[in-house]
């Protein structure tokens, strides 16, 4: 059975614009002895862009085959994930429910106005918030507490869960991502992508792996430390693995994480994004996001100095988008 043929079971809403680019850079490959590509994710095109789009097309897509008339959805206060999750609720007619997480301890009143907050307030979407920034099972608890009220008056809710104790539906957005990428640049040497909730990461490895590419995928470490990523990798992939009915083995001895550019934490600037997003930006006139790419950015340049990444090899890094988080972050960024 082919790829597409394993996704075509599962239900879909069409978010994306299209196949998004794959494009070189060409200073910064000469700044850094490599051949550096750039998949364009942030370019998926509803609500800003961004990588949240494909996986929400598997969740929105379960959500309207359950005749849903509301989404609820939990992320952290600059969450491009809940304001991707607000653009499509009301591209298909939903209604949205965003429950904000206190994730990053001490920021600004830029951090709760602009950027992402600001989008989803003017997309309509109900804003909820949760203390913890660590309590995924809490998180969604209080997301069915409100799903419940819904219910009451008549609604019909769907629920995006956090937690680890739920089928990865948003995975099989990057499943495809993988299995676009293997078919507009076959012969790259490796990957390099964010490795957060572990979703953007896992289905990407499964849809490269599943198209007969054996390049390493990189996956830099946004949230937690190296161990903890690992362990989750292997939950969302076995998951993955079972949802799609293929042999977990295919992908569970294949994960590659990092975390020499976490420091000091989920959502924190730290002296290695900082450079990172600047050096992007001065180079190839390209924006990277503070939560996301621009440590995943950070990584790839610890793995080359590392040697991990090789002169001269073929490098892919996803931009996975974000950029509407920048200005949230104006008090953190030192320029």
């Amino acid at each position: 059975m082919t790829q597409k043929d394993l996704l075509a079971g599962f239900p879909r809403a069409q978010l994306m614009s299209g196949t998004t680019p794959v494009e070189r850079l060409d200073r910064m490959s000469e700044k850094l002895g490599i051949d550096l590509w750039l998949k364009r994710d942030d370019l998926t095109g509803l609500g800003f862009g961004g990588n949240k789009t494909r996986q929400l097309e598997f969740y929105l897509g379960d959500a309207l085959a359950q005749g849903a008339d509301t989404i609820l959805i939990t992320g952290a206060v600059q969450s491009n994930y809940v304001r991707s999750a607000a653009a499509a609720a009301a591209r298909l007619g939903l209604d949205s429910v965003l429950q904000l997480e206190e994730r990053v301890p001490d920021m600004g009143p830029d951090y709760y106005a602009s950027g992402n907050v600001l989008l989803a307030r003017i997309l309509g979407a109900e804003h909820m918030s949760y203390p913890l920034g660590e309590d995924e099972t809490g998180a969604d608890a209080a997301l069915h507490a409100r799903a419940a009220e819904l219910k009451a008056q008549g609604r019909i809710p769907y629920v995006i869960h956090l937690g680890l104790n739920h089928p990865p539906l948003g995975a099989l957005g990057y499943v495809v991502a993988g299995q676009e990428l293997c078919q507009q640049m076959p012969d790259f040497d490796a990957v390099v992508v964010p490795s957060g909730s572990g979703a953007t990461h896992g289905g990407l490895l499964t849809g490269i792996r599943m198209s007969g590419v054996s390049a390493p995928v990189f996956g830099i470490c946004v949230r937690r430390d190296q161990e903890k990523q690992q362990d989750r990798m292997a939950v969302v992939l076995q998951k993955l693995a079972d949802l799609l009915g293929i042999d977990p083995e295919l992908v569970l001895g294949e994960v590659n994480v990092w975390d020499g550019a976490l420091r000091p934490g989920y959502g924190r600037l730290g002296p290695k994004t900082q450079s990172a997003l600047t050096m992007m930006a001065q180079t190839e006139g390209i924006f990277l996001d503070p939560v996301y790419t621009a440590k995943t950015f950070a990584g790839l340049l610890d793995l080359v100095q590392e040697g991990r990444i090789r002169s001269g090899q073929k490098v892919v890094m996803i931009h996975t988008g974000g950029l509407p988080a920048l200005f949230g972050y104006q008090d953190q960024l030192h320029i």
